[in-house]
């Protein structure tokens, strides 16, 4: 067990943490890109909807 603790702190020493403003172009990337995909289906939902409303509607 503490084999691998220690092993896996050696890995972590190895990784390239992103800086600051990297982090927050990254965040400000995964967020927008988050905010398009909701409503590209949510308009998508809505046609739909609409679609099967006008084809089902009695």
């Amino acid at each position: 067990m503490f084999k691998f603790l220690r092993n896996v702190s050696r890995e972590m020493q190895k990784v390239s943490w992103p800086s600051g403003r990297e982090l927050s172009k990254y965040t400000v990337t995964v967020l927008t890109t988050l905010i398009f995909i909701t409503i590209f289906f949510a308009l998508v939902d809505l046609g739909i909807s609409q679609i099967l409303e006008v084809l089902f509607s009695e």
